[in-house]
């Protein structure tokens, strides 16, 4: 069963025309991005497994309405990657991370953060004074 694309667009050059051959799009439950003309290569990352996003935006890339989303995923062919030169870059990382929730909250998946607390090697941890 084909899932519906919510969204799609083409990564941009510099000045916002879509001449490349990379496509990127997004259903309820996954991220696919498409390279290549002549050896194409497709990816996917499940949207539970997208830790973290970030949003980039060069000066040029605000000149032509552009902008990277950086994303932090537990995927183990990905990883950590980007969609470059995405335009409405801010709306679409917001409607990513809304995607990435809900499908969280479906699939009861929750991530753990650790804090690590460094000690110098001088410090005991106890108060003398």
């Amino acid at each position: 069963m084909e899932k519906e694309i919510l969204w799609s667009d083409r990564k941009r050059l510099w000045c916002g025309l879509p001449w490349t051959f990379t496509v990127y799009s997004m259903s309820e439950d996954r991220l696919f991005i498409k390279r290549g003309i002549f050896n194409l290569r497709e990816d996917e990352v499940r949207l539970y497994r997208i830790k973290d996003l970030g949003l980039e935006r060069s000066l040029l890339q605000r000149m032509f309405g552009l902008g990277t989303i950086r994303i932090v995923s537990s995927d183990s062919s990905l990883g950590n990657f980007e969609l470059i030169n995405v335009k409405n870059s801010s709306d679409v990382k917001e409607q990513l991370s809304s995607l990435v929730e809900e499908e969280r909250q479906r699939k009861k998946v929750s991530s753990r953060e650790f804090i690590s607390f460094e000690q110098d090697e001088e410090d005991d941890g106890l108060d003398t004074e």
